[in-house]
């Protein structure tokens, strides 16, 4: 754990340690907070864990610029909607972080507030009104935990990705098209793959996600609000949260720092959730699954290497990684797009029986879209007779 003033990382306080300047510290990290994740820590704690940063050259820009360009003209003869990439960049980790915070506030926010007021509700009434007077301060102590730990976790993810979709959700700022070359570079190693092909490969699956969230515009709104009913569903058992409450020790602040590390705050899972779960991964799979399809078929023709590299790809979305295992510990959310395979056998399907523009047109209307139960027999949701022929306007009404 990377140390953090006052033990919200890991750190306890310094013997001898300066307490005047650690209490202008926290009054800094403090300033301009007033929501339920304290950024200025996240930020703080991500960096930390990112440490020494490569950044990025001149020659890194021009090697992603001539990649997404030439990743475009393969994916205009392998789907019908058009390119979404307004411009590229070459991203450092840092820059990721940066880059993708409005959108991290936006997916986060929403699950720390509820379990903020989840844990108030879970308090028995009298000690609610004790404690009403402290709430505020409570409130902003929370935020800081919560804000540490989130950052170790960004700063995790940072050193993991290898693109602004990487994870299958629009996290950088629209139109861009974005690879981190030392992302690229991690992914290659091992696989005996000229690393000019690794980047057009991981190119093409960027420019195939920006098609999507360009030209199908009620996906970023479904995505966003499949996270937030998730944390509508949220509910603390107060006998559980008392068992947790039990090893913390308010004069030690490393307690504290482990019991949400551990999952205090993290709320058993409700129905609501288990079906805004099943919503999301359905989803992000069904995301991920085009985005398969379409690049295997565009890199086929002329990328030698383009079997392995899917392949480790596919491996590497459906068991996800360390980071992603620390994300899902502190907001019990997993951005993980379980029945990939399923997912992109169903596209597969679709190309075949309807060609790709029926493939494709499945996308204008989020009604159209395959259940989690067409994943189970995708052969029935293909033979439906409704489908890209349904008279969108009827669906509309």
């Amino acid at each position: 754990m990377t140390d953090l003033p006052f033990g919200f990382a890991g750190g306890g306080v310094p013997e001898g340690a300066d307490l005047g300047a650690m209490l202008r510290q926290l009054g800094d990290l403090m300033s301009g907070q007033s929501g339920p994740v304290n950024w200025n820590l996240a930020r703080q704690a991500a960096l930390q864990t990112i440490g020494a940063d490569a950044g990025t050259t001149g020659a890194d820009t021009e090697e992603v610029t001539a990649a997404v360009r030439l990743a475009d003209v393969w994916l205009d003869q392998q789907t019908t909607l058009p390119s979404g990439v307004t411009g590229t960049e070459a991203w450092s980790r840092r820059r990721w972080l940066d880059a993708t915070q409005p959108a991290w506030s936006q997916l986060v926010e929403p699950v720390a507030t509820r379990v903020v007021s989840a844990l108030g509700e879970a308090m028995p009434e009298e000690m609610r009104t004790v404690a009403a007077p402290l709430m505020g301060v409570m409130s902003q102590v929370g935020a800081l935990m919560f804000g540490g730990q989130l950052g170790q976790a960004l700063g995790a993810l940072a050193q993991e990705v290898v693109s602004a979709t990487d994870i299958g959700l629009p996290l950088g700022p629209r139109g861009v098209a974005a690879l981190l070359p030392e992302g690229v570079r991690a992914f290659g190693s091992g696989l005996e793959v000229p690393l000019d092909q690794v980047r057009l490969f991981l190119a093409l699956r960027e420019a195939a996600h920006h098609r999507l969230f360009e030209h199908v515009p009620w996906l970023r709104g479904r995505l966003v609000d499949a996270v937030v009913g998730y944390a509508q569903g949220i509910s603390v058992d107060p006998s559980r949260l008392e068992e947790m409450s039990r090893g913390v020790d308010p004069t030690d602040p490393e307690s504290l720092q482990r019991a949400v590390s551990e999952g205090m705050f993290t709320p058993e899972p409700t129905p609501e959730q288990q079906a805004a779960l099943v919503r999301l991964e359905t989803l992000l799979a069904l995301v991920e699954g085009w985005v398969d399809t379409v690049t295997l078929a565009a890199a086929t023709p002329s990328l030698p290497s383009v079997a392995p590299l899917n392949e480790t790809m596919r491996r590497r979305r459906a068991t996800g990684g360390p980071a992603e295992a620390t994300f899902a510990s502190l907001v019990g959310l997993e951005l993980r797009p379980r029945r990939l395979r399923d997912a992109s056998a169903l596209w597969a399907l679709l190309g075949s029986r309807r060609g790709v523009e029926g493939r494709d047109a499945v996308w204008a209307h989020p009604d159209l879209m395959p259940t989690a139960e067409d994943l189970d027999d995708p052969f029935a949701f293909v033979d439906r007779d409704e489908g890209p022929a349904l008279d969108l306007s009827s669906l509309d009404d």
